[in-house]
């Protein structure tokens, strides 16, 4: 491809109607490849920007805070490996195993973060906003239409699967989510505080729990977190210093 057919495309695409009408006189300008870089720079950052707010994703730690050290099992090279996000392509899942606060959403969420920067549509979501979202569309075709806005993006990330428990109804809901993009090979990446042997208590008396499981875990990455919360410590650490400033503030005890 020529440089000036590519240019032309570019103008294009970019929709600068102006330039591309009169490229005879502007090609070679060297502030026309300036005002191109500024343009596909400013509109990047507004895509961006936009996928982010769309996506949900909220506030997080970066990754480069997490604690490595801190979890007693967590298999580091297979998360460095999910933020290359060639799982995307492969439509597999990831599911994020572990007890309350040993980093579970921090990781869900730099991942979403990741894909968003390398511009795949994401939604973010917990457990229980999706199922809620889902089970107060009043009719067959607001649900349907909710439903298809689940499975659309790249990357849909379900948090905090296991605190709450749900009825037959929100366990159909998922199931329908879980399926739906099995069968379109998208990836979710889901955390949960339950071994899955344990997900019949959060969906009590449904029957799609095995189907779901499996359907969830048929191409599935699993990172395995042990530990204690880490969220913990930080309480406790911090209830100490504060303890310590305050024996400070009282200075020396009167003789």
């Amino acid at each position: 491809m020529s440089k000036r057919v590519d240019l032309e495309r570019t103008l294009k695409r970019l929709r600068l109607v102006g330039c591309l009408a009169r490229l005879d006189e502007l090609e070679g300008q060297e502030w026309l490849e300036r005002l191109i870089a500024i343009e596909i720079e400013e509109r990047t950052r507004r895509s961006l920007e936009n996928r982010t707010r769309i996506a949900g994703l909220g506030s997080y730690k970066p990754l480069c805070d997490f604690d490595w050290v801190w979890p007693k099992k967590i298999d580091r090279p297979l998360v460095e490996e999910l933020l290359t996000l060639h799982f995307i392509g492969e439509g597999a899942n990831v599911v994020l195993l572990g007890p309350n606060g040993v980093g579970k959403t921090m990781l869900l969420k730099n991942i979403a973060s990741r894909a968003l920067q390398a511009g795949h549509p994401v939604l973010v979501r917990t457990a229980s906003d999706l199922l809620a979202d889902l089970a107060r569309q009043e009719s067959s075709v607001a649900r349907a239409r909710r439903l298809r806005a689940y499975v659309a993006p790249a990357i849909l990330c379900i948090d905090e699967v296991g605190y709450l428990s749900y009825d037959a109804r929100h366990a159909d809901l998922l199931f329908e989510v879980v399926t739906r993009r099995y069968d379109k090979g998208k990836s979710i990446v889901l955390s949960t505080n339950k071994p899955f042997a344990e997900w019949p208590t959060v969906f009590p008396n449904a029957a799609c729990v095995v189907t779901l499981v499996d359907r969830l875990l048929h191409r599935a990455e699993l990172v395995v977190i042990e530990g204690d919360s880490y969220r913990l410590r930080e309480a406790q650490e911090r209830a100490q210093r504060r303890a310590g400033t305050r024996k400070k503030g009282r200075g020396p005890a009167p003789t």
